[in-house]
């Protein structure tokens, strides 16, 4: 029922950011405007969707491992994969100290679960199980597509709101053109918007893949737990905000990055105490219709 739910909530923020291109395309008049945009802004995010996974390893540096060196992480991710009746994924690790892991790929069949080294020694058995299964959540939850998408429609607003200053988007009448009040609020708001809605997105899918990875793994609790302790240990142990690590910040478990203050309205996460909370709900659930 949350799956759904958010599923619900997913499409109905690409049905607003559907609509505010369609908005930006009617207040500019811009046929060709809007065409480059979507062309350009598509062929950015075909290529971040095919090779998100290397894009993402790279980042945090993670190697792949053998089933020998991690016998206990490989034991965790083949037993949810059957649970789940999908594939088994390639498993990496980053040297990274900081709690932190995510999961990357377009399809379960081209998928990659990275932990960091932080996080194997931080975590128990059933906490670290309760992370895996949210990692592979995201994966059958077709997480990269979704954020793809999203990311696609917010740069066509974006690009829409940008051209617009330097294209003749409008017709060659001056009456057919924008008045300039409008084109700013277009300039100004229409990414604001776009950008918001993608970051609800983000939050949604990571709230979703809690309630999911939970339901996989049968322990709300463990997951609950584990989330305390990486909050903890990433703020203890913040990743700098820069180069390509901030490209693949939104696919990890936890924001990477010092957080608080304004920072915390345009993060990717939804606050840690809302989701620990959702899952502690989720465990009570349970506990009833057993």
């Amino acid at each position: 029922m949350s799956s759904h739910h958010n599923g619900l909530k997913t499409a109905a923020l690409l049905g607003l950011l559907t609509a505010l291109i369609l908005a930006a395309g009617y207040w500019l008049g811009g046929s060709a405007g809007l065409v480059i945009a979507v062309v350009i802004s598509l062929g950015m995010n075909a290529f971040s969707y095919f090779y998100s996974d290397k894009l993402a390893l790279r980042a945090m540096r993670a190697q792949p491992v053998s089933e020998a060196e991690f016998p206990a992480l490989y034991q965790m991710v083949r037993e949810l994969s059957q649970t789940a009746g999908q594939p088994m994924p390639r498993l990496y690790v980053s040297p990274s100290n900081q709690p932190n892991a995510f999961a990357t790929g377009r399809n379960p069949e081209h998928a990659a679960v990275a932990v960091t080294v932080g996080i194997t020694q931080l975590l128990d058995r059933r906490e670290l199980r309760a992370v895996i299964g949210h990692e592979l959540s995201h994966v059958y939850n077709r997480d990269i597509l979704i954020s793809s998408v999203a990311a696609a429609l917010a740069g066509i607003v974006t690009m829409l709101a940008q051209l617009a200053i330097f294209l003749p988007l409008g017709g060659s009448d001056d009456d057919d053109r924008p008045n300039p009040a409008a084109l700013l609020a277009m300039l100004i708001l229409g990414p604001l918007a776009a950008s918001i809605i993608q970051l609800a997105i983000s939050r949604n899918r990571e709230f979703q893949a809690d309630a999911s990875g939970a339901e996989l793994t049968r322990d709300p609790l463990a997951l609950a737990s584990a989330l305390e302790k990486i909050q903890y240990g990433a703020r203890r142990l913040p990743l700098p905000a820069e180069g390509q690590l901030t490209s693949a910040a939104h696919l990890m478990i936890a924001n990477p990055f010092r957080s608080g203050g304004i920072s915390a309205l345009f993060s990717t996460h939804p606050p840690m105490e809302q989701r620990i909370a959702r899952l502690r709900e989720q465990a009570g659930a349970i506990q009833l219709y057993r």
